[in-house]
């Protein structure tokens, strides 16, 4: 994997983790603001990612030998930003494709055919009452 790929995954990795754990996220005390960008610390983002991205982690030794400072390793990832403003200019078909999909309402369940066989044997003793066992007669 070459450096803009691995750069295009840790990116879309962060995004979509960040996505779907931001209401929690917002609420941690791990935000910074670095180079005018608010975002969470370096070193969360970094071992965010070494859990998300397994090529990643094979990679991070070589990394922090380079360089250990955990904001030059996000910088050099271009994860230098807000998640939140890079979230609003992702475009809304991107974002709609991960859409939790919902049951129907309570109200469709009701007139659902599979309902109506439920209602007739309200009793429960069974739709084919004369086929009883012996020892019912």
């Amino acid at each position: 994997m070459n450096t803009e790929q691995l750069r295009q995954s840790v990116k879309a990795k962060w995004l979509d983790y960040y996505q779907k754990n931001r209401h929690w996220l917002n609420r941690l005390q791990v935000w910074v603001t670095s180079e005018g960008q608010r975002r969470p610390t370096s070193s969360f983002i970094v071992a965010t990612l070494s859990t998300l991205d397994p090529q990643f982690t094979e990679m991070l030794p070589l990394m922090v030998d380079l360089n250990a400072d955990p904001d030059r390793i996000v910088a050099t990832l271009g994860l230098n930003f807000d998640p939140d403003l890079e979230l609003e200019a992702v475009p809304a078909e991107q974002t709609n494709a991960d859409e939790v999909k919902m049951l129907p309402a309570a109200a469709n369940i009701a007139q659902s055919p599979s309902r109506i066989a439920a209602k007739v044997d309200e009793s429960c003793e069974g739709v084919y009452k004369k086929h009883r066992f012996p020892w019912q007669r």
